[in-house]
């Protein structure tokens, strides 16, 4: 796969939720949140259950990579800001 076909947006599968259960879903998909600082000490940024970006230990996910046509399906935001921008006269 090209790099032009990959998302910017990455996504990770939950793969341990040991003590976060009420927070994490075992095999459920999440979106990544960019955090450089994070990610220095091994940690990763998702959206979690409650609908809040929080950092996690990174072990507990596999990464994936997305094909942005995918990626937008996957992130509501993008979605709505994509069909609000393709309107006119509202």
């Amino acid at each position: 796969m090209t790099r032009a076909l990959r998302s910017k947006i990455n996504f990770a599968v939950c793969v341990n939720n040991d003590g976060y259960e009420a927070s994490l879903e075992a095999g459920k998909l999440y979106r990544i949140i960019p955090d450089a600082a994070a990610e220095a000490h091994g940690y990763v940024r998702v959206i979690d259950e409650s609908g809040e970006d929080y950092g996690y230990s990174a072990d507990r996910f596999f990464r994936l990579d997305v094909p942005a046509a995918l990626a937008e399906v996957l992130t509501p935001g993008r979605r709505a800001q994509r069909r609000a921008g393709g309107r006119s006269g509202r």
